[in-house]
């Protein structure tokens, strides 16, 4: 059977995608948000997943307004980044899991999930950047795992619940951990802390609730489904909405995790950036 390793979070703004085509890792500007990801590159060398789970929300490339899954997992050979407009570089197609991706659609279907099935599926900065954050490189590292992208609905109310969210990840974790292979598999759980890109409140950021979501959401995440949708929009921000990938992520873990390593810094292209490393017990 396979064995969930863990979960990680991430930021996933175009802005960090450029930092990293330009190389400006030391930049004084964009330094303190990449020296939170050395700790996790140690921990991803050391244990080495064969699968990789990107839980993140599209922009309108695969996705958009007209048609706009709940939860959406993709089951192809391959995942093509394409041109989004950000000016951000086409890179190499990611190499898919099929297999593991409709063992996962089956399961969650079981348990009553209604899953879009994507046997084609572009995808933008929302997948890509997390992927270059924790195997530089990619899609060219040779240790990238294969992936499995799932896509949630941030944009087009209404979303789902930070409930809905936690307990689809406990049935995600349930089918990876049935899974019929010996593999380990990493959880990603994408997307900013508080932000919000338009409107009257752009610019806006929420330290004090970002640092309650990040303290509850490693030793208790059931706090967190206490937080209505309006809620969440209203102290996080329009597109704070992303924090649903993250309870996500954490579902699929379980009940005991052990913190490795944390990191928090404001503000990166108008957004609240948050870095975390969770293990899940052996």
């Amino acid at each position: 059977m396979a064995q969930v390793l863990g979960g990680i979070t991430t930021s996933h703004i175009p802005a960090v995608g450029n930092a990293i085509d330009k190389g400006l890792q030391d930049d004084p500007y964009w330094k303190p948000f990449f020296d939170g990801y050395p700790k996790v590159h140690a921990w991803i060398r050391q244990h080495k997943p064969d699968y990789v789970v990107n839980i993140y929300n599209d922009h309108g490339l695969g996705f958009f307004l007209d048609r706009m899954p709940t939860f959406a997992i993709g089951a192809a050979h391959e995942y093509r980044n394409e041109d989004e407009g950000w000016g951000l570089p086409s890179l190499a197609p990611f190499p898919g899991a099929p297999e593991l991706s409709w063992h996962i659609i089956e399961s969650m279907v079981e348990d009553e999930f209604d899953i879009t099935s994507c046997q084609e599926l572009a995808v933008d900065h929302g997948f890509v950047v997390p992927m270059q954050l924790f195997w530089p490189g990619a899609p060219n590292n040779p240790d990238l795992p294969r992936a499995v992208p799932i896509s949630a609905n941030t944009v087009q109310h209404p979303i789902p619940t930070l409930k809905r969210a936690l307990d689809f990840g406990k049935a995600l974790g349930k089918a990876l951990r049935s899974f019929p292979e010996e593999a380990k598999v990493v959880i990603l759980g994408t997307g900013g802390l508080s932000h919000q890109l338009d409107g009257q409140r752009a610019g806006f950021i929420n330290k004090d609730f970002d640092q309650y979501c990040l303290e509850n959401i490693v030793s208790n995440p059931e706090e967190l489904t206490r937080i209505s949708r309006m809620e969440l929009v209203e102290k996080a921000g329009a597109q704070g909405t992303e924090f649903l990938m993250w309870m996500m992520m954490r579902g699929a873990l379980g009940d005991d995790v052990t913190e490795i390593t944390r990191n928090y810094h404001i503000p990166i292209s108008n957004t609240a950036a948050g870095t975390l490393l969770l293990e899940c017990a052996a």
